[in-house]
């Protein structure tokens, strides 16, 4: 991609520097410093309902950007990101090498807003293009955003490592397996453990065989690359929680689904279904980089699931890193597999939450397209509502499933404790069901299904991996310190 830019903090506009201006009425601030006939056509612009308005003057370009106002103002906010990301072929066609981004009487956070949705907007994954054309030759992004008025250094850090967290996300995402397998993200997350400064501990496939981790084992059996288990760790000496907050992000870097082999047309994303695995890296980059003061764990079971050498089939009995005993009711049931033994693992850390965060069901993405992420909890209300609010604030929302002990009834098994599917019906929560059997903690499951993996863009949501639940979770542990304090 083009070089992402970088974020300068500034006092003050210069004069004759191209400028993006947020503004809330039908008003041009005097500092733009327009001419009163380029003043006279934006004011028209925007009283005739224009939320954008451009203007080429000899020396500079302004882009006047007017709030898309709502009666919520998350959604306020959310729009405003949607316009930055809308601007972004028009600011690249005019080749700026550095732009200013700033506002005029509208709310605090308007400029970070905006940068972010204009930052997540512009990425793209073009490592292997060899070839580019002449427009993407000729016209770049700003290598330099100034952000004038209402932003502190703080907030410019977390909004820099934020979204250079999405970014890293994106493209685990997006690399293909024949370069990404399972010990080539471990590999990627303990680089971004060395430069955010949190800690990776990686176990190869005979600790793993050591600590008895049947799911995990039995879906590598049809692959020629061996298993990764990766923990994350960042633990501050300010940490404000006794006990951990446990993260576990399921890492099948490609799903085939095994010996019940996926049609091509649902196999084309399947590179993507670690998506959950490079979300849980990203949050520990953002909060690491950030110094919030929590102990956070990250597990991260990692392998691709393959119908070759001698793959697991439906019928086999899994015995699980806890013991329990899971029969194989489908092979492309595998994620729930390899997350139970992490969630299994996360017990020796005496967790105060688990939060998994996986690309698991179809059946999220048919009850809520690409809208909203699946939530199921046991956990306290307190969380959900901090997770509620903090979804609303990035708009990542979730979207609570019932998780009532009935559906737990539809994964019974005659021959094992346990089946790995439960049938049609309630595909969400039976997974989020079968995940529970796992701990005796609390816990959250958060399906991505739908919000990661994407068909088209989305605003400044690519399809060239969203990075859905990043934002969320990390301004989620975030939030929870300021509690804490």
């Amino acid at each position: 991609m083009d070089m992402r830019p970088e974020i300068i903090r500034t006092a003050k506009l210069t004069p004759g520097q191209s400028v993006v201006c947020i503004v809330d009425k039908n008003e041009i601030p005097q500092f733009l410093n327009l001419e009163n006939t380029e003043k006279e056509y934006a004011l028209k612009q925007l009283q005739s309902g224009e939320n954008s308005v451009f203007i080429n003057s000899y020396n500079k370009c302004t882009y006047i950007v007017k709030l898309k106002e709502d009666g919520l103002h998350y959604k306020t906010r959310e729009e405003l990101r949607k316009a930055a990301s809308g601007l972004k072929k028009l600011i690249r066609s005019n080749n700026h090498s550095e732009i200013i981004i700033t506002s005029d009487k509208v709310y605090k956070g308007a400029i970070a807003d905006f940068t972010e949705g204009f930052l997540l907007g512009i990425y793209s994954f073009d490592k292997y293009r060899t070839r580019k054309d002449k427009e993407e030759e000729r016209n770049k992004y700003p290598s330099k955003l100034f952000l004038s008025g209402d932003i502190t250094q703080a907030e410019i850090k977390w909004l820099t490592d934020l979204t250079d967290a999405v970014y890293f996300t994106r493209d685990m995402i997006n690399e293909p397996v024949n370069v990404l397998n399972a010990t080539a993200l471990a590999e990627e997350i303990h680089k971004l453990g060395l430069k955010g400064g949190f800690n990776v501990d990686i176990l190869k496939k005979k600790q793993i065989e050591a600590l008895k981790m049947g799911g995990l084992l039995a879906v590598n059996r049809g692959s020629v690359d061996p298993p990764v288990f990766s923990i994350l760790e960042w633990h501050p000496e300010n940490s404000l929680n006794k006990n951990p907050v446990v993260l576990v992000g399921k890492g099948i870097v490609y799903d085939t689904g095994g010996l019940n082999i996926k049609p091509d047309n649902y196999m084309a994303q399947m590179k993507g279904d670690m998506a959950g695995a490079a979300t849980v890296a990203g949050v520990f980059y953002a909060i690491a980089t950030n110094n919030i003061p929590l102990h956070v764990i990250g597990l991260i079971p990692a392998t691709d699931n393959r119908p070759g050498g001698n793959a697991y089939t439906q019928g086999d009995i899994i015995s699980m890193h806890n013991g329990m005993t899971v029969e194989v009711g489908n092979t492309d049931a595998e994620g729930r597999l390899i997350l139970a033994d992490a969630i299994s693992y996360a017990s020796r850390y005496k967790p105060e939450l688990i939060i998994d965060i996986a690309t698991l069901t179809g059946s999220a993405t048919v009850a809520f397209g690409n809208k909203a992420i699946a939530a199921m909890s046991n956990a306290g209300r307190e969380y959900i509502s901090l997770l509620e609010e903090s979804g609303n604030e990035v708009y990542e929302r979730i979207a609570e499933m019932p998780f009532w002990d009935e559906y737990g009834e539809m994964i019974k098994s005659d021959i094992a404790d346990v089946k790995n599917v439960g049938g049609r019906e309630a595909g969400a929560i039976t997974a989020g069901k079968f995940l529970e059997r796992f701990t005796d903690y609390p816990f959250i499951h958060l399906d991505i299904a739908g919000t990661g993996l994407l068909k088209d863009d989305d605003h400044y949501r690519l399809k060239e991996g969203p990075g859905s639940g990043l934002r969320l979770l990390a301004t989620f542990l975030r939030k929870y310190a300021e509690i804490k304090q």
